[in-house]
């Protein structure tokens, strides 16, 4: 098949890449950040729930070594939503946790991203909210040091036991 005979129109979409990347740091972004970022670009908008924010569970799944085989590391909670804006856009969230605003925001967010606003949304939330997550890592925490030495048999230590 051509690319003259695809009926694919890639001006309209946004790249995949970058959807991708800024649909993990409105994932990852801190509740209250976002909240905030999102009243100062005024980001309420009429829209139509295709999907209202419900919790959930995933089962979190870790490899030995990262190759080896793969196990349940264990569950956790989910929040996820999809919307519509009036304008036709869908925006789609999946947020840790169980904070139904939350998912709302970053599924208007993301909608609001394939919009001719995308530019000052990124240059007001992404931006602010990637750097947030580069300089402090991938959730905001605050960094916490290893411990020196873990006693669990699953970890190779020693038990008392």
């Amino acid at each position: 098949m051509s690319l003259e005979m695809m009926d694919v129109d890639t001006k309209a979409k946004p790249d995949t890449t970058a959807r991708k990347d800024w649909m993990g740091v409105l994932a990852k972004a801190p509740p209250a950040r976002l909240a905030t970022l999102f009243e100062e670009i005024g980001a309420r908008h009429g829209f139509t729930w295709l999907r209202p924010p419900e919790v959930g569970g995933v089962m979190l799944r870790g490899r030995t070594g990262g190759t080896g085989a793969a196990f349940n590391l264990g569950e956790m909670s989910v929040t996820r939503s999809a919307l519509q804006l009036d304008t036709g856009e869908v925006g789609h969230a999946h947020v840790q946790g169980r904070d139904k605003a939350q998912a709302e925001r970053a599924a208007l967010v993301d909608a609001l991203m394939q919009t001719e606003r995308a530019k000052d949304i990124r240059k007001t939330v992404s931006s602010r909210l990637w750097r947030n997550t580069r300089r402090r890592g991938p959730l905001d925490w605050p960094r916490r040091r290893p411990p020196k030495s873990i006693s669990s048999p699953w970890f190779g230590g020693k038990t008392d036991a």
